[in-house]
């Protein structure tokens, strides 16, 4: 049963979304990372391309082989990368849920969708230090995600504009989990939790103004946006282009504004310009919510 090779497409994803905090997520267009997996006699990984010579090739250390080995299946994986490392666009992620998705199609496993992230969660364990579903969820289902336990809600919002901005600072997901306080007052609760349930009816209704609103959350923000050397000032040139909202997308330091589809140059524009102006080298991505991880070829070349 199933087939000797599989070659996967894996999106980056967007944790969080200001107001849900290891809750929401989403996945995006672009970037995405290219994965290859082929039967062999052991563990094996090869990466090319973004960032390739600092993620780790031995597979107790890799969020892939760790998946790998969950499964129990001897594989050669060839990651293609295309998301920045380090960056709060689910570099670590899109490993795990690409070979869990692989593996289970080419071993006809019959895992469910809730499963594969389960496993996906635990190899992305190795790179964050906790077993997170938000960034392998929307890799794995695609569109908007709601992860509860071991419960995934999911949403398909179309024409939602999403600029992603990636600037050249380095925020370890250790440091933004560790500067977290402990405790939040009852009118914070109060104020993220009536923006998480805004940011739902939002994407329900593919609604980028309602979704833009309820981006803000209090506390986490603040405290992680010190982490980002001109942060205030590139919301703040955002919103002024158009953006309905902005926020960091996961631990940081890459920063996401909500927008209308044709807004989206002028706002990568205008937030890579007030990065610059604090002296800070920026990437900016021009995506939108997108599909989770899918096959592109099941015929080695």
């Amino acid at each position: 049963m199933g087939t000797e090779y599989i070659k996967v497409k894996v999106p980056a994803t967007s944790a969080n979304l200001g107001a849900g905090f290891d809750v929401f997520g989403i996945a995006l267009e672009v970037p995405f990372d290219i994965i290859e997996v082929k039967r062999s006699d052991r563990i094996e990984i090869i990466i090319t391309g973004r960032d390739s010579k600092y993620v780790p090739l031995e597979p107790r250390k890799n969020t892939a082989g760790i998946v790998a080995s969950i499964l129990g299946k001897n594989v050669k994986i060839t990651i293609h990368r295309s998301i920045p490392l380090s960056s709060g666009l689910g570099s670590s992620a899109a490993p795990a849920a690409g070979v869990a998705f692989a593996l289970n199609e080419m071993y006809a496993l019959g895992l469910s969708r809730e499963e594969l992230v389960n496993i996906a969660a635990q190899g992305e364990k190795v790179a964050s230090g906790a077993a997170h579903a938000d960034n392998v969820a929307p890799a794995i289902y695609g569109g908007f995600v709601i992860v509860h336990k071991d419960k995934i809600t999911s949403l398909y919002p179309e024409n939602i504009g999403i600029v992603a901005v990636h600037p050249q600072i380095v925020v370890s997901t250790r440091t933004a989990r560790a500067i977290l306080p402990k405790k939040l007052s009852l009118s914070d609760i109060s104020f993220n939790t009536a923006n998480a349930a805004n940011m739902v009816v939002g994407m329900m209704k593919s609604d980028i103004r309602l979704i833009g609103e309820s981006m803000e959350n209090r506390v986490i923000e603040k405290v992680r946006s010190t982490l980002i050397k001109g942060y205030a000032q590139v919301k703040k040139s955002a919103l002024n282009s158009g953006a309905t909202g902005v926020t960091i997308s996961g631990s940081g330091p890459t920063m996401i504004a909500v927008c209308r589809m044709d807004e989206r140059e002028n706002i990568a524009k205008a937030m890579a310009e007030s990065f610059s102006e604090s002296h800070v080298r920026s990437e900016a991505f021009i995506t939108t919510i997108g599909k989770g991880v899918e096959i592109i070829d099941d015929k080695p070349a």
